[in-house]
């Protein structure tokens, strides 16, 4: 009876493992890869997205990176929200116009503060702006940070072209994290 004891904390320990390993490993699948397509978050028809579908100078885009083989979108995470902005290439730094495809250069979504969404465009600056904390982003500049209480610029993610659609070029340069409170 001892033995049966041991042997069933032993499966459940194996269970309980595997049960918390599962989530983890589901996320780390969902993040963006090479190749991906980008799309729009609020389009259900999940069209690739193109340079010419972002404006030079307006207001970000939000995307989620989306297998081109079977249609996954990889949205399984908020940490995996991409924040999309078209600039005047000729302004970008070196470091920022080798990432980006056409003007368009894609950021992680996630303020590097509190991780909150960075979901604000200063136009006049060509700033992005979390309004949680008031961090400021200069996303033409490797998206380093200008003001606020944010101390690490936002993970960028290179892109590239692939029949005039914008793809992944690489995974996010830096980690998606934040401060904890």
């Amino acid at each position: 009876m001892n033995s049966c004891n041991c042997r069933r904390r032993d499966i459940l320990k194996a269970g309980l493992a595997l049960g918390f390993a599962t989530p983890l490993l589901a996320q780390d699948a969902s993040k963006p890869k090479e190749g991906d397509f980008l799309v729009k978050t609020t389009d259900t028809t999940a069209t690739p997205l193109t340079p010419a579908d972002i404006k030079t100078g307006s207001r970000q885009i939000m995307a989620w990176a989306m297998d081109p083989a079977d249609k996954t979108i990889r949205k399984g995470s908020r940490l995996n929200r991409i924040l999309l902005i078209r600039l005047d290439a000729a302004k970008l730094t070196p470091e920022t116009k080798s990432r980006a495809a056409d003007g368009v250069v894609a950021y992680s979504a996630i303020c590097t503060h509190a991780g909150c969404e960075v979901t604000e465009w200063v136009p006049e600056k060509q700033l992005l702006f979390c309004p949680c904390h008031e961090s400021t982003f200069d996303p033409a500049d490797a998206a380093k940070v200008i003001d606020g209480p944010a101390v690490k610029m936002l993970p960028a993610l290179p892109l590239g072209l692939a029949d005039g659609k914008l793809i992944v070029l690489k995974p996010f340069t830096a980690p998606i994290v934040f401060e904890t409170q």
